[in-house]
């Protein structure tokens, strides 16, 4: 048996190795992939627990409740804490998305593995070698494609709070249920999830690593020019500064000066997180700005007193992006 749990396991362990190691911004954190670990834990002993009342209320056969039901149930309880995450801003790149994902699905596959080596533990070494490894990559897979999905369907629509996670649910779910449809012979199903999955994930994963690498060495740029007009006294004369002047029409003076400091508050934020992880890729361990804190702190407080009018108002000319949360998560957390 551990033999068999060994050679199930080593090889999905490397393999997010590898994702963790590729990342030369080190944007997972080694506690949040413990975190992501352990929930793909708690995930597949919820499934352990709720299938087997779930299963006598459906007229199936064993086999169809792991085609039709299974692939649904499990990949909804994985999904959870990445949907979490997203929406919390504690995964700012495909990057990350791809090795907290599989970080889930290779803690779900080690407690069903377990399972299933307990009550078979009759079965020859090779089939469990079969089983094991491919129940890993694909529970592995199938979720960092769901988290590199649903990451980059919520950056592009932002407003859609539950919509953007469905794409990637049912890609993952079709992939675990092609699986268990077992339409070839165990070792060759195996062979084609080791081979197809892995390039899949990789390609995807070096595709964002080097898209991230450009947008933070040229958002560095942008930043630095806009805060550089920040602090110019032509600042009046930009799109900036006359957009400001016209909602002085429409905002007490106050509220408007809270804008400015807003953005400008913002966009230094922005430049140190680029600037850390500029220096990470460097192989450097710079340590956070220790006035990150009080300026997120103060971000709070002038989004608290600008209001969500104001803040509406101001979105034409935010110089920032949707990563801004993601930048104070960096700093901070």
């Amino acid at each position: 048996m551990t033999a068999t749990a060994a050679i199930a396991f080593v090889p999905v362990l490397l393999f997010l190795g590898i994702l963790l190691l590729m990342d030369s911004f080190k944007l997972a954190r080694p506690s949040m992939v413990a975190k992501t670990l352990g929930w793909g834990v708690v995930a597949a002993l919820a499934c352990d627990l709720s299938h087997p009342l779930i299963a006598p209320l459906l007229p199936l056969s064993a086999a169809a409740f792991s085609r039709y039901v299974a692939p649904f149930t499990e990949e909804t309880a994985k999904a959870v804490l990445i949907v979490y995450l997203i929406r919390r801003h504690r995964i700012g790149f495909p990057v990350d998305a791809a090795q907290l994902g599989f970080a889930v699905g290779t803690g779900f596959a080690l407690v069903e593995n377990l399972f299933y080596l307990q009550s078979m533990s009759d079965a020859g070494l090779l089939l469990w070698s079969v089983r094991g490894l491919g129940t890993a990559m694909l529970h592995g897979a199938a979720t960092s494609v769901f988290a590199m999905i649903s990451l980059t369907t919520a950056n592009r629509h932002p407003d859609r709070r539950v919509a953007v996670f469905v794409p990637g649910w049912l890609a993952a779910v079709a992939i675990h249920s092609a699986f268990n449809h077992a339409p070839l012979p165990p070792v060759e199903m195996t062979a084609i999830l080791l081979i197809v999955l892995p390039v899949i994930v990789l390609w995807v994963f070096q595709r964002s690593e080097k898209a991230t690498r450009e947008w933070i060495g040229g958002g560095l740029d942008l930043d630095l020019v806009l805060l550089e007009m920040f602090s110019s006294d032509s600042f009046a004369l930009t799109r900036f500064g006359t957009y400001l002047k016209q909602l002085r029409e429409r905002f007490p003076g106050p509220v408007v000066a809270d804008m400015l400091c807003l953005l400008r508050v913002e966009l230094e934020l922005s430049i140190q997180a680029k600037a850390l992880l500029i220096a990470r890729e460097a192989g450097v361990s710079m340590p956070r700005h220790p006035d990150a804190q009080r300026a997120v702190a103060e971000v709070h407080y002038l989004r608290a007193s600008i209001g969500t009018t104001g803040l509406l108002a101001l979105q034409p000319v935010a110089p920032t992006s949707h990563r801004d949360k993601w930048h104070r998560y960096v700093l901070t957390d």
